[in-house]
């Protein structure tokens, strides 16, 4: 632990740059300095409850319990913290009464301990795999710490296996409670040191999720069986998707393709790419829409998925063609779009084969296999997957444990 501290002192000139340097380029609000310093905010009276997601994708999936726990208990108030501008924007749009949200601090002993002083929540409920040791330390001595919806790869298991079991062992001690998403999670967690006594039942977050609503951003550009989604994809995996598609497309099978990055940083890169094949494209960040030329719908831009999910027929999972583990079938599949993954899809295992034993999606290796898989998927077999999914995918888990948990945290 003393060594981590050590490296985190060392890093922070560099992570105060980096902020310094975003805000001045308006990627981030001016207090994001004060925040990350743990020197902004004033601390409403009463009982607070401090909860941290990473960023978007985690914050959605937790904030059927947010609302939950606001309506349940008038006289409690939350403050969530993310690492990212556009997870806290997110937060802030969604109007809650009793909210507070921030960047989340750095996690150097002083900092957090500004943090904490400032805060002085109850208990923390953590989001995932955010496994801050310091931030974790500090907290377990005022209150309760709590991990939901654990989620932990066994890429990840083996570098902290390899790189700082100890540190990760002392962490994972200091949790009141730990709610996983799946049975491997839990097995690595409690394998690099979790008590076995600390577990609650599994529950997948983004189950319990209230309905997204598709709020399309422009009138549908084609028809819906003719068009389809790369959604949230990362490095690596862009060129291999426009590649099927454009085989698709040659045959009659798509019209566009709606291609959705998980980091909007990547637009220039990206369409590089998309120009070397000589697509038509146009760029959601432009403001440009689709026209009747359009092959190429660059959608670089954060918080419109359910949007883009609405508009397609057919929606590639990204993650699932590298090392990220992929990404959520949930969404898609609730917004009637059918689901076709390739191979790396940790992040949801035990959904991913439910949804493949039930023949409710699609499983590729590789390009070359999505290129074919997409040319069998005509209307009505996209029609047929799609029901299949939402039967397949319906929260079976109960979250009682869970409440009752973070209740008994803020009672003490």
């Amino acid at each position: 632990m003393q060594f981590y501290r050590f490296l985190m002192r060392l890093a922070l000139p560099v992570l105060l740059a980096m902020v310094l340097v975003q805000i001045l380029r308006g990627r981030l609000p001016r207090a994001a300095l004060a925040e990350r310093l743990g020197r902004a905010g004033v601390r409403p009276s009463g009982r607070l409850l401090w909860l941290h997601g990473a960023s978007n994708g985690e914050l959605t999936s937790v904030r059927w319990l947010v609302e939950r726990l606001l309506a349940d208990d008038p006289s409690l108030s939350l403050l969530v913290t993310c690492n990212s501008a556009s997870g806290r924007a997110m937060v802030q749009g969604w109007g809650l009464p009793r909210l507070s949200v921030q960047l989340a601090p750095f996690d150097v002993p002083g900092v957090v301990r500004r943090h904490l002083a400032r805060w002085q929540p109850q208990a923390l409920v953590t989001v995932e795999n955010e496994l801050w040791p310091e931030r974790l330390r500090q907290m377990a001595a005022l209150g309760p710490v709590l991990l939901i919806g654990a989620r932990m790869s066994q890429r990840s298991a083996d570098r902290w296996a390899r790189l700082a079991p100890g540190v990760m062992g002392e962490t994972l001690q200091r949790l009141r409670a730990v709610s996983a998403q799946d049975a491997g999670s839990e097995a690595r967690l409690l394998a690099l040191g979790l008590p076995e006594g600390r577990l609650l039942s599994r529950l997948m977050l983004k189950a319990q999720a209230a309905p997204v609503q598709a709020v399309a951003p422009f009138e549908q550009p084609v028809p819906r069986a003719r068009c389809l989604l790369a959604a949230s994809t990362h490095e690596g995996e862009d060129a291999l998707i426009l590649d099927a598609f454009a085989a698709a497309r040659a045959a009659g099978r798509f019209d566009l393709l709606i291609l959705a990055p998980r980091h909007p940083r990547r637009s220039a890169a990206i369409a590089g790419l998309i120009a070397a094949r000589g697509f038509d494209f146009a760029t959601r960040s432009k403001g440009e829409v689709p026209g009747p030329r359009t092959a190429v719908y660059l959608a670089d831009t954060l918080g419109e998925m359910a949007g883009w999910y609405g508009m397609a027929g057919v929606t590639i999972i990204g993650g699932s063609f590298g090392e990220a583990g992929g990404h959520t079938p949930y969404e898609p599949a609730a917004l009637g779009s059918a689901l076709i993954h390739g191979p790396s899809v940790a992040n949801f295992a035990e959904s991913f084969a439910a949804l493949d034993a039930g023949g409710a999606a699609v499983s590729v290796a590789d390009g070359k296999g999505l290129a074919g898989a997409l040319l069998a998927l005509d209307a009505g077999e996209q029609q047929r997957l799609a029901a299949r999914a939402q039967a397949v995918l319906v929260p079976g888990d109960d979250a009682t444990a869970l409440l009752e948990a973070i209740r008994a945290a803020l009672s003490g």
